[in-house]
């Protein structure tokens, strides 16, 4: 019996989500689960610089979208059965533990450690901190390659 269904694994196209993706693959064959890859793009940093370039946030979903299709293609590529993608905007932190897990069922969701030097960690905090805070499932933060 597996132990995970759904697993949703969160991807910003940095070297830690990458280490988090390829993990992903390999919980998610392990455990015959479907795999849901998500990114979030966090308009909260465009809202400055839209003011001067409307085209900022359009380029960041296409870049997103083109990361979801690589991803994609690379799970099912690793044997991961059922794979699915979801790009949506707002705040990473509150989006994928409140609202992409929510709404996927996820029962576990995968994210990578990230890169935030001590004061930024103290002041803002690090989306995998808020991930691991606020799901209602299980949460694996990847620190290094497996």
């Amino acid at each position: 019996m597996s132990q995970y269904k759904k697993i949703l694994v969160a991807v910003d196209g940095s070297k830690e989500a990458k280490r988090a993706l390829q993990r992903s693959y390999l919980f998610a064959k392990e455990n015959k689960a479907e795999l849901v890859i998500a990114h979030i793009i966090d308009t909260r940093t465009f809202a400055t610089i839209e003011q001067y370039d409307r085209t900022v946030v359009s380029r960041a979903e296409m870049y997103g979208k083109d990361l979801l299709d690589q991803y994609k293609t690379e799970a099912e590529a690793a044997g991961v059965g059922t794979v699915s993608t979801i790009i949506d905007f707002g705040s990473p932190k509150v989006k994928i533990p409140k609202d992409v897990a929510k709404k996927v069922e996820a029962d576990l969701i995968i994210t990578g450690a990230t890169g935030l030097n001590a004061v930024e960690r103290m002041l803002i905090g690090s989306v995998s901190e808020a991930i691991a805070r606020h799901a209602k499932c299980d949460v694996l933060i990847v620190r290094k390659d497996s």
